[in-house]
């Protein structure tokens, strides 16, 4: 692949920002809950892709657990599954669920459709190999965090359209679903939110780099117009966030299409609040995941 501007700034984001832009707030990281996890290796049609999976600390009999897949945020430049270390120990814990955290491909060297495959390929292993793993691939649900959650979006459809499993539950926080409008347009109700208009440009450019790709409903979720029939989903967006619109919004579009929505906008917090804070916004936007998915899961 070429050299481009939006690729060597996107490497050296990866760089120079990598770990800042991965930290998590010492209050949010739940270290008082053990983490039981064992590393997976699945095979994709994109390469293979490396897995954390995280335990739950007990089983409900011989019943084998439900299963969670989490999909980091990051911009599809950060890889950094490691961020996500709290949210998977709590939710493991808490909606007592084995969870897979899924290391994926990012760009500029991993452009799409390459995390999207991994992201696909790896939920639909998950679903078919319950038995193997230790869970129960009929009770699954999908999230993630940001750039996770167009990941999400994007399984979510696919699993749909190839009718090979079905999510018990969809988890979006803070997602970018419009990648075609400029992100200047994307409005915040603070002066300098967390994401600027030039860091989200990088991001598409490097993610997308074929301005013709952004309209798809696999990278751009919102624009799509055939939503019935998608999983349940759980919304979550930020007050302050430049994706807050279009999070509210295509909670709006998923409900007019029949599909059960929880939406909760937290307020006055920014992008990634889960995982910098406010604490307390951040733990009870954490602890309503959790105790949607024992409910989806459970129910």
């Amino acid at each position: 692949m070429p050299f481009s501007l939006p690729r060597i700034q996107a490497r050296g984001i990866q760089l120079l920002l990598g770990g800042v832009m991965a930290r998590v707030h010492k209050d949010l990281r739940f270290t008082d809950i053990p983490a039981r996890t064992e590393s997976l290796r699945v095979e994709t049609g994109a390469g293979p892709v490396t897995c954390t999976v995280y335990r739950p600390s007990a089983a409900a009999g011989d019943t084998p657990a439900p299963v969670y897949i989490n999909f980091h945020g990051g911009g599809f430049v950060i890889a950094r599954p490691e961020q996500d270390d709290h949210i998977c120990r709590y939710i493991a814990a808490t909606a007592g669920c084995v969870v897979i955290n899924v290391d994926y491909a990012v760009a500029p060297q991993r452009p799409f459709p390459v995390p999207v495959t991994q992201a696909y390929d790896v939920a639909e292993w998950v679903a078919g190999n319950g038995a193997a793993g230790g869970w129960d691939g009929a009770r699954l649900a999908v999230g993630g965090h940001s750039a996770g959650a167009n990941l999400t979006a994007a399984v979510c459809r696919l699993a749909r359209e190839r009718g090979t499993f079905s999510p018990r539950l969809q988890i979006l926080d803070s997602a970018p679903l419009d990648q075609v409008a400029d992100p200047a347009t994307k409005q915040s109700l603070i002066a300098k939110p967390l994401l600027g208009a030039g860091l989200m440009r990088i991001f598409t450019a490097a993610y997308v780099p074929d301005p013709a790709d952004r309209a798809q409903p696999l990278v751009s979720p919102a624009l799509a117009d055939d939503l019935a029939g998608l999983p349940p989903a759980l919304v979550i967006t930020a007050e302050n966030d430049r994706l807050r619109n279009e999070g509210d919004a295509y909670a709006k579009a998923l409900e007019a299409a029949g599909v059960p929505v929880t939406h909760r906008v937290f307020e006055g917090v920014d992008h990634y609040f889960t995982h910098t804070g406010p604490v307390p916004a951040g733990k009870e936007a954490i602890d309503l995941m959790a105790t949607t998915l024992r409910t989806a899961l459970n129910g």
